[in-house]
């Protein structure tokens, strides 16, 4: 399938007319002259001369089959150039995520070091040296995050398998990855109502990217140091639309929201018009106002939570509220032998039990013969990879009541790895590095 770059829409235009320049003022040379001698045989029938007026008739129509021909081979063209140019931008983007998964793996494990050394017992010279290496990691991290930033307001748009999602996470993820650029500038007042179902399914990461655009795009247009953005979520249905998944954008300024130029001038605007949804923006005195609705599909009820008795429910919901971190069987699920040593050290002094298994066969393996209580889940591994392991347990699992928390912990951390994570049944998900506290506080929060 044929990808289509975010920022190059435009380059793409000029390497057509570059293709073709030469070739469509031929074209048009052609046309011209098809043209006139049309109308030099219409005159020459109206002055009875056929036999002549036949003959342009025959040139013109001849004319036209070439013209047709050069057109066909323009389009060839274009599209030869723009698959090469995909096939490049595929290759860019494998790389920026290649680096940014290498460089994760490492940084994560400084990180939680000098997060323990910080808590040792060390000498005040000691602890300035770990203080600059926690400085120049922190500008390290900024960094990878800035590029994964550029790199989801950059992504091409493509037909993905429609997978589960849940609409206020995916938003909340937005956010918070927009809030990693050193400028962000917008202050975000995120609404939803707490009694709806906002699980959906279809494709997370268009609602991403259109988000991001309109964030930057906003950014853009603003000089000051901060401008509140208010932004609703909703899911609507009616007879003509179907189901969509709605959002609400109001600015407190005067600014375009989404550009007014058509299709061609902006990613929002593209993968609104590409996802099937339609947009509607109003401009104010001292507001600017955006509604984006997008189709989804309601996702199939889960089996295992329709025929579990409620007292199950309650009595395995007491169960979890008993549970306390020094009471916990852990399983451990890492192929790197340093980040499995350096996750063991961080969680050791605090759990009763961690078992580890090297990737997901294995991890599987231990799941039908032992019982834990977490499992902290890595997703690129050999022999079986994390997302496939989490299918299967969950699969195990819906013949029974139970339902063991996974925690990804991954260094997968580019647009839609989250949701790819959560789909496939991951309850939570965190991205390397991490300080060794929010791992832990992920970990009460699913027991």
């Amino acid at each position: 399938m044929i990808q289509v770059k975010s920022n190059s829409s435009r380059e793409l235009k000029g390497t057509a007319e570059s293709l073709s320049g030469n070739k469509r003022k031929y074209i048009e040379v052609l046309l011209i002259i098809s043209v006139f001698l049309l109308i030099a045989a219409l005159l020459l029938i109206m002055a009875g001369l056929y036999l002549l007026a036949g003959c342009l008739i025959i040139v013109s129509a001849t004319l036209s089959i070439m013209v047709i021909r050069k057109k066909s081979d323009i389009n060839v063209e274009f599209l030869r150039s723009l698959e090469e140019r995909t096939i490049m931008s595929e290759k860019k983007d494998d790389v920026i995520t290649n680096f940014s998964h290498r460089i994760r793996e490492p940084l994560n494990n400084l990180v939680i070091i000098a997060d323990m050394l910080m808590e040792s017992s060390l000498q005040k010279k000691q602890k300035e040296l770990i203080e600059t290496i926690i400085a120049s990691t922190s500008n390290m991290v900024e960094s990878v995050n800035e590029l994964t930033m550029q790199s989801a307001e950059n992504l091409s748009f493509v037909q993905r398998k429609a997978i589960k999602y849940n609409l206020v996470s995916t938003v909340q993820n937005t956010i918070a990855l927009y809030n990693l650029k050193d400028n962000a500038n917008l202050d975000f007042d995120l609404k939803w109502s707490e009694n709806d179902d906002y699980d959906c399914l279809g494709d997370p990461i268009i609602i991403k990217q259109i988000i991001l655009d309109l964030l930057s795009r906003i950014q853009s247009q603003v000089s000051e140091k901060v401008l509140s953005v208010e932004m609703t979520i909703n899911k609507v249905s009616s007879e003509t639309q179907g189901k969509q998944v709605s959002v609400f954008l109001l600015a407190d300024k005067d600014i375009s929201l989404i550009s007014d130029k058509g299709t061609d001038e902006s990613l929002a605007s593209r993968l609104v018009s590409y996802a099937g949804g339609s947009y509607a923006q109003e401009k104010r005195a001292d507001s600017a106002f955006l509604k984006i609705l997008l189709p989804f599909v309601d996702p199939v009820e889960d089996i295992k939570h329709r025929i579990a008795p409620s007292i199950i429910g309650e009595l395995a919901q007491k169960e979890k509220t008993r549970k306390n971190l020094k009471d916990l069987n852990v399983l451990l699920v890492e192929d790197n032998a340093i980040n499995q040593k350096i996750i063991l050290l961080t969680l050791k002094p605090l759990v009763r039990f961690i078992d580890t298994a090297a990737n997901g066969k294995e991890a599987l393996q231990k799941f039908g013969t032992s019982k834990y209580d977490v499992i902290l889940m890595d997703i690129q591994m050999p022999v079986m990879s994390g997302l496939v392991a989490t299918e299967k347990i969950r699969a195990l699992e819906s013949a029974t009541d139970s339902h063991v928390p996974i925690i990804a912990i991954t260094a997968n951390a580019m647009l839609g790895d989250q949701e790819k994570c959560l789909s496939a049944g991951i309850d939570d998900y965190i991205s390397k590095p991490f300080n060794p506290s929010t791992l832990v506080e992920i970990i009460k929060k699913n027991l």
